[in-house]
């Protein structure tokens, strides 16, 4: 007996229903996955409203998770039954079983727990790529990055300090500052009491940032590209606060001939190579114990309805799960 969390139609919370579901055997090239936990992320309230709408009803949210594969489909030789694998950005994740394509599944090494897996792949792949490949963040990099406390937040700050980089990082009230610079931000910046703008000049003699990381969106912008030195970028992977509204690109000469782009994890991970390659950067970095990552929330999979409103009520800090 399986079970799924569906959405009927866009809306609220309370669009997220428990049923039971059937899940019909794997076909070619797909593997049959026991779940064992499930990440929540923030892109999953854009399924759910239809800020990223899905082609149609009804559809089960969820875009990573972690389980045992069950069963193989014709043509599958990566894995195996019995393999403990993590995935993320397919969606269907809220269910205690699933389909998964098996060139979109990465085998968990030993020392990483299903919990760990599910809760990081994700968040833990977003920040690999926004670090190493849409800008490669060294020892001589400034950075700015907003909502630090967040899951992909303290994954990010913990990373970037691995590599040298001055952090500038904010967060919401002093409980998550203090976890941002637990982290290891090197200033961390209250942007309820402060305006942070004048607080990133401040920290940095007025030089700014060579980078800034908004997961935010409408609440930070255009604000966040007066952090930037001349030639900064502007990497925009969110919209927590709801979407950037159209802008004229002359705002970007007048601000310091600044570079702007709008990454998305698929791209970065869009071959099986790509994959294996960025998962495994991130499992290092946990295994070396350089990322720790922090599980703050496990909820039951049929209670994903408050796992969303204590996310979108901004009562979470890290990760949080669900468990089938």
């Amino acid at each position: 007996m399986a079970f799924a969390i569906q959405v009927h139609k866009f809306g609220g919370p309370e669009a997220l229903a428990y049923a039971e579901v059937k899940l019909p055997a794997p076909g070619a090239g797909q593997i049959a996955l026991k779940q064992t936990a499930i990440g929540v992320n923030y892109i999953d309230v854009y399924h759910r409203t239809g800020l990223y709408p899905q082609p149609s009803f009804p559809f089960t949210p969820g875009s990573e998770g972690a389980g045992v594969v069950t069963a193989l489909g014709a043509g599958v030789t990566n894995v195996k039954v019995g393999d403990r694998v993590a995935y993320a950005g397919n969606i269907g994740g809220y269910a205690s079983e699933r389909l998964m394509p098996a060139d979109r599944v990465v085998k968990i090494p030993e020392g990483i727990t299903d919990q760990t897996a599910a809760a990081m792949m994700l968040q833990g792949m977003t920040a690999r790529y926004l670090l190493r490949k849409t800008y490669k963040v060294d020892k001589d990099t400034t950075l700015l990055w907003h909502a630090a406390a967040g899951g992909v937040g303290l994954i990010a700050v913990q990373w970037a300090k691995s590599l040298g980089a001055t952090i500038v990082a904010t967060a919401g009230g002093p409980e998550k500052c203090a976890l941002a610079k637990a982290a290891g931000a090197t200033h961390v910046i209250d942007y309820k009491a402060e305006k942070f703008v004048d607080k990133v000049r401040d920290v940095t003699g007025g030089r700014m940032c060579d980078v800034v990381y908004d997961g935010i969106g409408k609440d930070t912008f255009p604000a966040s590209l007066d952090c930037l030195k001349p030639l900064g970028l502007f990497v925009s992977f969110g919209n927590a606060s709801g979407p950037i509204e159209a802008f004229n690109p002359g705002v970007l000469s007048a601000k310091g001939s600044l570079y702007m782009t709008r990454p998305t994890m698929g791209t970065y991970i869009a071959t099986p190579q790509l994959l294996a390659e960025t998962a495994n950067d991130l499992f290092d970095v946990v295994k070396s114990g350089a990322v720790k990552i922090n599980v703050t929330g496990t909820y039951a999979l049929k209670d994903a309805a408050q796992a969303h409103r204590d996310l979108e009520g901004r009562k979470t800090t890290g990760s949080i799960i669900l468990v089938p």
